[in-house]
């Protein structure tokens, strides 16, 4: 028997302005809890925090097209330890932010042991853009995303399994609207982008970090939301996704799934904000008779509910991550409701 035949998922899709998770690793608590019941699969975006992670041993680490490739039944997750990791850089990054990024680098490496093989420049700006759309959504474009990809392989050929990329991003006009009042975080969306790029490309672990212009524009001495404080008292948002990566499960495409790999198959419940069931995970797992649970007291900024979707009988509501947690555990013992 498989040791992770009874794994669910637990997805907070990026940009979305989700009230739990949306922010800076603020739903690590409850991605922890449901941790302890079984294997969770997570996206970065749920358990990044900057200088800090919340990830442990029982939660695996998937970019969200990965996720979403995972539940087509195209890709399996292998369990991998101490992967090599390769750190891309944008060349519009100035020389004083990637020293300090430089540093980073060394410090985790001295302190976790991790297996960093190495960082590479692209050779051009990659040219971030980003903004919230009129719903309210954030996202974004590169203006060169062949030079990402370019410099992604020269990392892999020289042997990292897997990618951190760090980007140089603007920063946000009105970012108190995200700092201060809770709103949507408006370079979540085009990360996604970057990390979908790749992972799209090259079938490894992937994770973005922003990185803004000089430090002490991004270190203030204004109290913030809780929710977003990690990524108020540091320049560098790169340890938490090197924590991530290096014990990443690596991506093994259909044709070359073993019997140790998790699939589709094993995952036994999907875990989602309630207004927000639109992609899709939601439809694999509905159409594989995967239990779906929404979480009610997660909200986001879409309105994509079981209402809106006429498919309330096939959801299963929780009204916390607490409640989602128990209910994990009965079906984990065989109890059905």
């Amino acid at each position: 028997m498989n040791t992770f035949d009874f794994t669910a998922a637990c997805i907070i899709p990026t940009g979305v302005g989700a009230s739990i998770g949306g922010f800076a690793g603020d739903a690590s608590p409850y991605i922890n809890l449901l941790s302890k019941v079984c294997p969770i699969i997570t996206n970065p975006n749920s358990i990044n925090a900057a200088v800090f992670s919340g990830i442990n041993d029982n939660i695996f680490y998937v970019e969200g097209l990965a996720i979403d490739l995972f539940f087509k039944g195209e890709l399996a997750l292998r369990p991998s330890k101490y992967n090599k990791i390769g750190v891309l850089f944008d060349k519009a990054i100035s020389e004083k932010v990637l020293n300090v990024h430089i540093n980073t680098i060394n410090a985790v490496k001295s302190t976790y042991g991790m297996n960093i093989t190495g960082y590479k420049i692209t050779k051009e700006a990659v040219g971030v853009e980003f903004f919230v759309s009129e719903s309210g959504i954030s996202t974004g474009k590169l203006n060169n995303p062949d030079s990402l990809i370019e410099t992604a392989r020269e990392l892999i050929d020289a042997g990292a399994e897997a990618i951190a990329a760090v980007c140089f991003f603007e920063i946000p006009e009105n970012d108190e609207q995200y700092s201060l009042k809770g709103g949507v975080d408006p370079v979540g969306g085009v990360e996604a982008v970057i990390s979908h790029i790749l992972t799209e490309k090259f079938k490894i672990p992937v994770a973005h970090a922003p990185a803004f212009v000089e430090s002490e524009l991004i270190i203030g001495g204004n109290i913030v939301d809780k929710r977003v404080a990690a990524e108020y008292i540091t320049p560098t948002f790169l340890p938490c996704i090197l924590k991530g990566l290096y014990n990443a499960p690596k991506l093994i495409t259909k044709d070359k799934f073993a019997d140790c790999d998790i699939t589709v198959d094993s995952v036994k419940a999907l875990i989602m904000p309630y207004d927000c069931l639109g992609g899709l995970p939601v439809f694999a797992a509905l159409q594989k008779n995967i239990p779906v649970i929404a979480v009610q007291d997660n909200k986001t900024v879409l309105d994509i509910t079981p209402e809106t979707l006429g498919i309330e009988d096939k959801i299963i509501t929780a009204r916390n991550y607490q409640e989602a947690a128990g209910l994990l555990l009965a079906m984990k013992n065989g109890i059905w409701f």
